[in-house]
């Protein structure tokens, strides 16, 4: 499991798989769900707003990486124009990690 408190500068994306892209935007979501459910009981905990920065920006990378290199994840990351490109293959939770 990948440690989230490397830094995203060590972090090269372009060198993962799909597989462990889809690992570390799970791992991402996760990590962004716990610290917004302690941020709303926490609003003013500084350490707990940079995480939550922190891991957003991870997941956004790391969504940015899968949708570039195994296709789109989230259905409004299509960019087909010409093909709707959404159901080409299995989805991720079917085992479809190309």
């Amino acid at each position: 499991m990948m440690n989230m408190n490397m830094d995203l500068a060590q972090m090269n994306c372009s060198q993962m798989n799909c597989e462990q892209l889809l690992a570390l935007v799970y791992q991402a979501s996760f990590a962004m769900d716990d610290v917004t459910l302690f941020l709303d009981s926490h609003p003013c905990d500084m350490n707990a707003l940079n995480y939550y920065h922190y891991v957003a920006n991870l997941r956004k990378e790391a969504m940015r990486a899968y949708q570039s290199q195994c296709g789109p994840l989230m259905i409004d990351q299509v960019e087909s124009c010409d093909y709707w490109n959404w159901v080409d293959d299995k989805w991720p939770w079917e085992g479809g990690c190309r």
